[in-house]
């Protein structure tokens, strides 16, 4: 932890604002300083995940609690991302750091061209010593308001950036091997493996209703980074100090996998499949277990409707998700290719259909 270079810091809606809605500047302040003082050296960049703009336009427009319903929530994040960058722009002005905004969806990495554009911007922003404010890009968004966290955001951030360490501030000092409201539960300490929390029951969002996420979405957020090489260390925001300089502090999630390349990585988290491909047995034995490249042989129906380029899920068939790859022909081609050999597709179509439906290096397996 000491020895990171790149943090990606993610802080969540209840760590910054009231119960009630609204900025709360002390509480920006405050991890401002942590983050700030961390920085002074000149060894370490930090790239902070900010949720809160929804819940900072709450108060503003006279709501009380986050509303359900999309368009409430878009006006909402409109009118609170300007006053969270303008608080963090202010605060930070203290120690002479620049802050640059990032709004991202998962649009934004999931597709390659916006993926690189991000990793371009990010790069650029630390390269000229400012720190990049990233924030899911809820004006806009829907589901992401709908069903995403900015737990998972930062997961793919960190890895986007090529990040050392992530750590998850909130309201929660780490995760607890029962509840932590009851007496008896403890903290623990560290994860080496998903072994280790098998017979722990993770929690849900908490009680401020500001936020969308919870203990869930950390867990799997730190999952995520782990098993793409990146540590992480989960913990409350009252704790910052201590998880940026190396303390003994929440969960720490070792590092259980390698880095992979960033468009398997968004295959796997971010994106969003428009069809599926069911697969006969063979076809799923080659593709999970030898690792094969997807051939129009070895498909028995589709469904959707997608374009070439588009992530799609292979099935079993049970129905079964197995897989995840980009397919390299268009819905609409794909009945005529069924179970047919690429050699007498081409000696038919053309050479052009002699390829792959998904190549191995664009395919990613759900469940080996």
């Amino acid at each position: 932890m000491t020895e990171a270079r790149r943090i990606v810091v993610k802080v969540g809606s209840s760590s910054l604002t009231t119960a009630a809605g609204g900025l709360d500047a002390d509480r920006v302040d405050a991890l401002v300083d942590v983050l700030a003082k961390s920085r002074s050296g000149g060894e370490k960049e930090v790239v902070l995940v900010s949720s809160g703009a929804i819940a900072a336009g709450l108060a503003p427009l006279g709501l009380r609690r986050r509303p359900k319903d999309l368009a409430r929530q878009q006006a909402a994040a409109s009118v609170g991302q300007g006053l969270l960058v303008a608080r963090y722009t202010a605060s930070f002005a203290r120690y002479g750091i620049r802050v640059g905004q990032v709004l991202l969806t998962s649009d934004d990495m999931s597709r390659r061209s916006h993926h690189r554009n991000a990793s371009r911007t990010l790069d650029k922003l630390l390269a000229m010593g400012a720190l990049p404010i990233v924030n899911e890009n809820d004006t806009v968004a829907t589901d992401e308001i709908r069903f995403g966290d900015n737990d998972r955001l930062a997961a793919l951030v960190a890895h986007l950036v090529h990040a050392d360490l992530l750590v998850l501030l909130s309201d929660i000092d780490g995760v607890y091997d029962g509840d932590p409201s009851k007496p008896g539960t403890s903290r623990i300490v560290e994860v080496r493996g998903p072994q280790d929390l098998a017979h722990v029951e993770i929690g849900s969002a908490g009680k401020a209703g500001v936020g969308t996420g919870g203990m869930v979405t950390k867990v799997e957020a730190a999952r995520i980074a782990a098993a793409a090489g990146i540590p992480v260390v989960l913990t409350s925001t009252v704790h910052a100090t201590d998880a940026m300089s190396g303390g003994d502090t929440g969960t720490y999630f070792h590092a259980t996998g390698k880095r992979s390349a960033d468009r398997l990585l968004w295959l796997q988290h971010a994106s969003t499949p428009q069809g599926s491909l069911t697969l006969d047995d063979g076809a799923v034995r080659a593709v999970v277990q030898r690792r094969m490249s997807l051939l129009p042989a070895g498909i028995a129906a589709v469904e959707g409707e997608f374009s070439a380029g588009d992530p799609v899920e292979l099935r079993d068939g049970a129905g079964h998700a197995v897989a995840r790859g980009l397919v390299n022909f268009d819905a609409k081609e794909i009945p005529q290719l069924i179970g047919r050999s690429t050699r007498e597709l081409a000696r038919e179509l053309g050479p052009s259909y002699e390829r792959e439906v998904v190549h191995r290096d664009d395919l990613v397996i759900l469940h080996p």
